[in-house]
């Protein structure tokens, strides 16, 4: 559950930098300007929500153990 959580919110924030830099917002990288790194943000970011979810709800259900 914890691994699900963190790992959750370190997709969400990697792709946040990922979509930042793939339309122009944050230069200095190679990935700068490039929408394919935009486009695959996107994709990181619903995976790590997908897994903030999975953990939320395990959460709320009391499992501490894993599946």
């Amino acid at each position: 559950m914890v691994v699900r959580g963190v790992g959750g919110i370190i997709l969400v924030v990697l792709s946040a930098v990922w979509i930042a830099q793939g339309v122009g917002a944050m230069n200095g990288s190679a990935m700068s300007g490039h929408g394919q790194y935009a486009v695959l943000g996107g994709v990181v970011a619903l995976v790590g929500l997908f897994l903030l979810v999975r953990a939320w709800q395990m959460r709320n259900r009391g499992v501490h153990q894993r599946p």
